[in-house]
This record gives C-alpha cells, sequence and structure tokens, in this order.
C-alpha cells in the first residue's frame, strides 16, 4: 500500500475549478494510471507504449482513420480525459490522433499546410466538464505534427446551427437524419479570419488561406457526426481532406 492515498478525482460537474484543482493534484499527488489502474502514476509505461504502439483501426468512414480501438486501456484514458478532468492525458493522446491525422492522408500529410478542425463541443458540456476535450485534443495533435516538420494549425470552425436529440441508442440511419443540418460553419472561417479564443497552437486571424481542413474528434462510432462536419464545412468552401480520431469503436465483424 502506498504511503499517501492516491486522491480521488473532483466530478466533472464542478466545472472550471474543478479541473484546476484535478491539474494541482495530479502534480502534489499523482492519481493511479487512469488506463489500467496502476499505482502512482497518471499513465503507467505500459498504457502508454499501448497507445503509442496502436495500429490504426476500422473506421465506417473510408476517408477517416483511427489511431486504436476503442476498448481496453485506450477507452479508459479517453474517459479520463473527456469526463474526469486527467487534462495531463492531452499530450499523448494528442499524439495518437496525430498518428491517426498522418495515416488517413498518407504521402498527402506533408504536402500542404493543414488546418486539423475539432468536432464542436455543446456548450453545456463544455461547462460541466469545465474544459472542451476535442479542441484540446486538436491544439496537441496540431503540436506534435509540429514537431514531427509539419506545417499544422488547429482552429474550432464548427458549432452547433440546432438541437439533437440523444444519440445513444439510435443506429446509423437514426443518427444520420438526427444530425443532418445540425453543424454550420463560424462566420469567421468563412471570411478567412479564425483566431478565436482556445488552447495554444490555434490559428491567428487571416491565416486559413491555402490550409487543407481535417477533421479530428476523440472517437467514432457511426461516422454521422464527422460525416454532418464535412457538409457543413464543404457548403461553406471548406473540401475536408481526411478525418481522423483517436479511437473507434469496432463491431465483431471488423
Amino acid at each position: 500500500m502506498p504511503p499517501f492515498p492516491s486522491p480521488a478525482r473532483p466530478p466533472s460537474a464542478q466545472g472550471p475549478f474543478g479541473h484546476a484543482l484535478a491539474g494541482l493534484l495530479d502534480v502534489l499527488l499523482p492519481a493511479d494510471c487512469a488506463g489500467c489502474g496502476s499505482e502512482r502514476t497518471q499513465l503507467c509505461p505500459a498504457c502508454r507504449h499501448a497507445l503509442a504502439t496502436a495500429r490504426p483501426a476500422p473506421t465506417p468512414l473510408p476517408w477517416t482513420h483511427a489511431a486504436a480501438p476503442y476498448t481496453g486501456p485506450v477507452r479508459q484514458l479517453l474517459l479520463a480525459h473527456k469526463e474526469r478532468g486527467a487534462l495531463r492525458l492531452a499530450a499523448p493522446l494528442g499524439e495518437a490522433l496525430g498518428r491517426a491525422v498522418r495515416s488517413a492522408l498518407g504521402a498527402r500529410a506533408g504536402a500542404a499546410p493543414l488546418l486539423l478542425v475539432p468536432m464542436p463541443s455543446a456548450r453545456s458540456a463544455v461547462r460541466a466538464r469545465g474544459h472542451d476535450p476535442t479542441l484540446r485534443l486538436a491544439g496537441a495533435a496540431a503540436r506534435s505534427l509540429r514537431r514531427a516538420g509539419l506545417d499544422v494549425r488547429a482552429a474550432p470552425l464548427l458549432r452547433h446551427a440546432r438541437p439533437v436529440a440523444d444519440q445513444a441508442g439510435l443506429n446509423a440511419a437514426e443518427r444520420r437524419r438526427n444530425l443532418h443540418g445540425a453543424l454550420t460553419v463560424l462566420p469567421r472561417a468563412r471570411t478567412g479570419r479564425a483566431g478565436l479564443a482556445g488552447p495554444g497552437s490555434l490559428v491567428g486571424p487571416g491565416s486559413l488561406a491555402g490550409r487543407h481542413p481535417v477533421l479530428v474528434d476523440d472517437l467514432v462510432t457511426t461516422g454521422a457526426s464527422l460525416a454532418e462536419a464535412a457538409r457543413a464545412l464543404a457548403d461553406a468552401g471548406l473540401p475536408v481532406r481526411a478525418g481522423a480520431t483517436v479511437a473507434a469503436t469496432v463491431r465483431p465483424a471488423d
């Protein structure tokens, strides 16, 4: 038994204060591994290796690649970052997302400047969690890809145009109908001025020109959300070159 018990995570509903406290506790008293539960480390070497060596998983969309299947430690790591405020996991998860971007683009990865466009989170979800997990992962992936020599920025260009029903329990066709027309592009993105608030590494005003959009998300299930986002960007004159996610829900047949 460790000399000091690992601290309990503050609930995500505590908002920004809860996440600030969680970050401080991570430094002072590291929690158990978010992937497997190993003591006194937020990400153990075994889970880090599993995330770093995962092969691209099949997705419902041919133009989208995922870094790993949504199972085991990968599932637990994504849930810890998204719902429990384990913000230090953004870096390794962002590196996995960056690998999925390169896998999706193939030889085109370094052919032109890239713009990572995260799937938008509902404002209520951002308030409840105290952060925007997908926007954070997009920024981490952009930094990882720049370290590899690519010209990459990230920017939140999408927003919700109307409320949608809960996707849980809906099949693929029902999800597509539920989401059709649900997303739109921010007006500033249509004019090429995407300097919006958010984590570091976002694009500045006027820097959209010549960049190839790549949709990014933490998880793909049926692909309905990514397809709707691609439609919204295409309607705004920003055709998507590829999609990438950290994980994909894989059916037994896959």
